[in-house]
């Protein structure tokens, strides 16, 4: 939802495939939605299920600890016709290895991701809810694959050897499952962007933070927008860190803002810089 939020903030029009239940946050939700000028139509409303919940703690270095509730009706979405269709035309479709935790939205996403025809895996992994069969196949169908430092040791670790440069790790996952481009994302040490034969460096803003809640969904949604726009891959990258930083220096995933107010923020920071 975070990165479909600022897409459609910064130009890009994006839909968000969900689902809630019908139940009083599933419809405060679809408010929130609506309110923020995210289109809702293929947020599907689950009968049975509740909406999910996630409690957030945010710990002393910034960082966040998410507590997922299992059963939610976002484990239930249904496929149909008109999701893969939608994918299909999409210039990209972004997934996330936590839609895999339940059979049912399990094999929803499979279904889309044999249609879509650019297809952007944001790992986001979050304890306990992958397995390592799981985030084999998902990585296997990525063309394009964004993880964090933790994310990427991790990988590492799991598919290659532990504590290996991060050069190293990128190259054996570029190969290991055929991944043309992956961003890493390193907090204030600022973000990466390899392909098959060059890598790009960028460091990050420093901003006063606020919370980094949705500061990578952010991030990826400014980089996919200059991406698609055919833009040079070091002014995307620089443009998702001023987002990244921008966002991460208020409160909240999705605060107000325009893309006048971005702009502003960044030529700021480069001011400062």
């Amino acid at each position: 939802m975070n990165v479909a939020y600022h897409l459609n903030v910064i130009g890009a029009e994006s839909q968000l495939i969900s689902r809630v239940g019908n139940d009083q946050p599933g419809t405060e939700l679809l408010s929130f939605c609506s309110g923020k000028g995210l289109p809702a139509p293929l947020i599907q409303i689950d009968e049975i299920h509740s909406t999910g919940e996630v409690n957030a703690r945010i710990m002393d270095n910034h960082e966040v600890v998410y507590d997922i509730s299992p059963g939610a009706a976002w484990d239930y979405i249904s496929l149909n016709s008109n999701l893969k269709q939608l994918a299909a035309d999409a210039d990209a479709f972004v997934y996330g290895s936590l839609a895999s935790r339940n059979p049912v939205s399990r094999e929803t996403l499979l279904g889309i991701l044999e249609s879509a025809k650019f297809k952007v895996f944001d790992v986001n992994i979050r304890a306990p809810h992958y397995t390592k069969e799981t985030l084999t196949f998902l990585l296997n169908k990525a063309d394009l694959l964004k993880l964090n430092n933790d994310e990427l040791n991790l990988l590492g670790e799991w598919f290659y050897k532990k504590d290996a440069a991060e050069t190293d790790s990128i190259k054996f996952l570029q190969q290991a499952f055929n991944i043309p481009e992956i961003i890493i994302t390193k907090g204030s040490d600022g973000a990466s962007f390899y392909n098959t034969t060059d890598a790009c460096h960028r460091k990050a803003y420093p901003v006063k933070v606020a919370d980094t809640v949705g500061a990578g969904d952010s991030f990826l949604a400014a980089f996919l927008y200059k991406k698609l726009m055919g833009e040079d891959l070091t002014d995307a990258l620089d443009y998702a860190l001023g987002m990244g930083a921008f966002i991460a220096s208020q409160s909240g995933a999705c605060p107000a803002y325009t893309p006048a107010d971005l702009d502003h923020f960044i030529v700021q920071q480069q001011q400062e810089l």
